[in-house]
């Protein structure tokens, strides 16, 4: 079967693949998350009682050995993947081995992480925080940004129609969103599969919780497409490169912070994809093998 991303030159390899041996030693976790669906009474428009589906939404504050570190707002469904994905995605530490434990306590709304060296982030007291563009505010360490630019992606090649299939996949899996509303879902597709789909109420959150399994399975992205239903933002785009994910792609447009950064990166940006249209950007080895009739309106 022939592949949809192709890596050009093919002796590149992807920057985030995981040696094996990093991942003799997973992190002990808890198992605490919620129900992300809540029933409440209300009134519609003519003053008829009637009981609608909310989503819930809860602090979890993330400690590392001790030292509080960040408070996200998230619907609390995976929260212990949402605390490792942020870690990651952040630089904060290289691979899950080093990460003895991960325990969620929800009546303190916090997240322990205990790591086996036992001194905490490494330069706690140098880090800055910048309040991003992201819902409910995004947040980047400066330390992400440092190290961001060791993380460029190989040139690739992405078939149209790996968009199409993976755009077709994702229909099927916002099943709190089409409850209830609210969220944000983001995606990590491969041939036309979605393999995993997790919705929160900010798409980093959704995005770090994909990247925190993504961390614990040791499994690489160079061949991935990642969805989001958000905007394609700078951060997202920077996340996606951590991540060693080439391709992104969203209903909504993106910022030129965005795909300047992509264009340094190496990531391709699908914007604005709804069907069978779309605007690809940084996309010149794309693939046009599945193009849609130009005297027809594009359903």
């Amino acid at each position: 079967m022939r592949p949809d991303i192709q890596t050009l030159p093919p002796e590149l390899e992807s920057v985030d693949a995981v040696a094996p041996a990093a991942l003799e030693k997973l992190p002990t976790m808890s198992d605490a998350g919620l129900e992300s669906i809540h029933r409440v009474q209300s009134h519609n428009q003519f003053g008829d009682e009637q009981t609608i589906n909310i989503v819930g939404e809860l602090p979890l504050t993330i400690k590392v050995d001790g030292q509080e570190l960040v408070t996200l707002m998230t619907l609390g469904t995976h929260p212990e993947k949402l605390a490792l994905g942020y870690l990651r995605n952040q630089t904060l530490f290289q691979n899950p081995a080093e990460i003895e434990s991960v325990m969620v306590d929800w009546d303190r709304e916090v997240v322990e992480v205990a790591t086996v060296a036992g001194k905490g982030v490494p330069i706690f007291d140098e880090l800055k925080r910048t309040v991003t563009t992201g819902c409910g505010q995004g947040t980047i360490l400066s330390c992400t940004l440092n190290k961001l630019y060791d993380h460029r992606l190989p040139h690739i090649k992405i078939r149209q129609s790996a968009i199409y299939a993976a755009l077709k996949a994702v229909t099927q899996c916002n099943k709190i969103y089409r409850a209830a509303g609210s969220v944000h879902g983001c995606g990590l597709c491969q041939d036309g599969e979605v393999l995993m789909f997790i919705e929160d109420v900010g798409r980093h959150n959704a995005m770090d919780t994909i990247s925190g399994e993504m961390w614990l399975k040791g499994m690489n992205g160079h061949d991935k497409i990642f969805y989001s239903t958000g905007r394609l933002t700078s951060e997202i785009v920077m996340k996606a490169a951590l991540m060693g994910i080439p391709v992104l792609v969203s209903r909504n447009g993106t910022t030129h912070m965005g795909f300047e950064l992509a264009e340094e990166l190496g990531v391709i940006l699908i914007a604005r994809a709804k069907s069978r249209q779309f605007v690809a950007l940084n996309a010149n080895n794309m693939i046009f093998d599945q193009p849609p009739p130009r005297n027809k309106r594009v359903e």
